[in-house]
């Protein structure tokens, strides 16, 4: 779940930068699986007929029965405890009595507070049988996170990062929407740096290990602009053209990059199976 202004930073942001040891490193571990195990769960849910309303409540059920609390749940108004974005939806769907239909690519972004600390991931699912330009795009967005997690060590910059990411999006004829971008997280939800998906490289933050934060990408198959709907959350493209989104939470270590939000299934993008290869 990512700010409706990324320019605007949050009312409960630290203003610093976090350097974070072993100690939240395990913590961050333990809430990213949960997340993750959270997204493996409901894959099997997403097919034509079901509500996003339906996943929600599933959602809800799995962070009471495992000890943990969904974060955007009560968030500054959100009443959901997950958002489902939908086909030209770019991200902060809110979850509704209307079935998916046959056809549909949608993101689930799940965030769970385990132990006081924030697991925050989402990824893409595919309703029933769905075009091959909509699996295109899915399939570039989430080779596009991996380029921006790819750019994460000690000495590089968030610049590094936006920049693995738009210039791989924008040389398959893909757009990266602006409006919206990663986070720093922790007991936080959002944090310092904000991790913008497309920029230059060697600009930006320098990455420091002990960093806690959000990649998150949306990619557009038409044009980047978008608009936020009249519910003060959905964001949409103006252009209506398909969107889609992956996220992982990543610390940065010593030596390069620890994803705290793998799947333990190995169910990385859709269609979903178990032991995927990561890449």
């Amino acid at each position: 779940m990512i700010f409706v202004d990324a320019a605007i930073a949050p009312a409960r942001k630290s203003g610093h930068i976090k350097l974070h040891g072993p100690e939240a490193f395990a913590a961050m571990r333990k809430a990213g699986q949960l997340a993750a195990l959270a997204l493996d769960v409901v894959a099997a849910e997403v097919k034509p007929g079901v509500t996003t309303q339906a996943l929600d409540d599933l959602m809800f059920e799995f962070a009471m029965d495992n000890g943990a609390y969904p974060a955007p749940l009560g968030y500054r108004g959100y009443r959901k405890s997950i958002c489902t974005s939908i086909n030209h939806v770019v991200c902060h769907g809110l979850p509704d009595n209307k079935p998916l239909r046959d056809g549909d690519i949608i993101n689930i972004d799940v965030t769970l507070i385990v132990d006081g600390w924030h697991g925050d991931s989402s990824r893409m699912y595919y309703s029933g049988e769905v075009l091959r330009r909509a699996q295109r795009l899915v399939e570039i967005t989430y080779e596009a996170l991996w380029r921006g997690i790819d750019a994460v060590k000690p000495g590089a910059t968030t610049g590094d990062i936006g920049a693995a990411i738009q210039e791989y999006a924008e040389g398959e004829r893909c757009s990266v929407v602006r409006d919206f971008c990663g986070h720093g997280l922790g007991k936080l939800f959002h944090d310092e740096p904000n991790i913008l998906h497309y920029g230059k490289r060697g600009e930006g933050v320098p990455l420091k290990p002990g960093m806690l934060f959000t990649i998150e990408p949306m990619i557009n198959i038409g044009r980047p602009q978008v608009k936020v709907l009249s519910d003060g959350w959905t964001a949409v493209t103006r252009d209506r053209s398909l969107s889609a989104q992956f996220e992982h939470s990543v610390g940065v270590t010593e030596s390069g990059v620890e994803v705290f939000t793998l799947s333990p299934g190995g169910m990385h993008r859709p269609p979903y199976t178990p032991d995927q290869p990561l890449r």
